[in-house]
């Protein structure tokens, strides 16, 4: 495994929550369970055996590496990738990518999908992600990725397994279907990206931005440019209920030991120990 970018890891449970993020530098993630990466400013080696990624915006620190992690792929004889993306940015990434291959005089190939909030993606048999509204500079959405579960239905839990299966063969629809929400993933985003997706808030995992954390920051300058700022964080500090709240895209402003004391001075108990800076 070749160590061309930096990486941080962090497990949660049954999942592994991979990646690196600075603001303006450069943001990617993946959960290698899921099989689904998230942004890709730049590209680890490793991700590249990462099937489908999903874009929030097309801010070169989150799509510069799309040409990359495609060659890559194609180069290590891979299935060609499927990129999930906010739709007004499928035109200009496939005329990037023509213009790479022609650079490159090799093909690039990949599925483009465009997406939009209210979209709903189906990943496997047991997970399914939705696209939710967000709010940057550029058109941007989210992503949520839910557990799918059957389960049986309350009227049918007495009977037993012969009678529900004579049912089924009978085409009696005898589960119903239950969603868990999992991970969740913001992109870039002014609170309003919380705010307005409140499902995000009871997700397993929340990998979300906390770009400003200074005192001095304008907050109402923050929101308008599409970010967060610690002080949104301790506003809704009742509201989130996730077991995992990973904070990353923080501004080059600051180095890692001002974001721990900073932070920490803030929010002293990190959220119940769930908050973690991404730094």
């Amino acid at each position: 495994m070749l160590d061309n970018a930096p990486v941080l890891t962090h497990q949660h449970g049954n999942l592994t929550i991979e990646g690196y993020s600075r603001a303006a530098v450069q943001t990617y993630w993946r959960i290698p369970e899921l099989r689904l990466a998230f942004d890709l400013g730049a590209q680890p080696w490793d991700f590249m055996g990462t099937p489908s990624l999903a874009i929030t915006h097309s801010h070169l620190d989150h799509i510069a590496a799309l040409p990359v992690y495609v060659a890559r792929r194609r180069m290590m004889k891979m299935d060609p990738p499927t990129i999930y993306l906010p739709e007004h940015a499928i035109g200009p990434v496939e005329s990037m990518l023509k213009a790479f291959s022609r650079l490159d005089r090799g093909r690039l190939p990949c599925e483009l999908i465009a997406v939009a909030p209210g979209d709903e993606i189906e990943l496997s048999r047991e997970l399914i992600m939705t696209v939710h509204p967000t709010r940057h500079t550029v058109p941007s959405v989210g992503y949520l990725v839910w557990e799918r579960r059957h389960k049986l239905k309350p009227e049918f839990l007495e009977l037993t397994g012969p009678e529900i299966r004579d049912l089924r063969q009978a085409g009696t629809e005898v589960t119903a279907e239950t969603r868990l929400p999992l991970v969740a993933y913001t992109g870039d985003t002014s609170p309003a990206g919380l705010d307005q997706n409140p499902e995000m808030l009871r997700a397993r995992i929340l990998i979300t931005e906390m770009t400003f954390i200074a005192p001095k920051h304008r907050k109402d300058k923050i929101h308008k440019h599409g970010h967060m700022h610690l002080d949104d964080f301790v506003d809704r500090a009742a509201e989130f209920e996730n077991e995992l709240i990973i904070a990353g895209h923080l501004s080059t402003r600051y180095n890692a030991a001002q974001v721990q004391r900073i932070v920490q001075k803030r929010i002293p108990d990190m959220l119940g120990g769930r908050l973690k800076v991404w730094v």
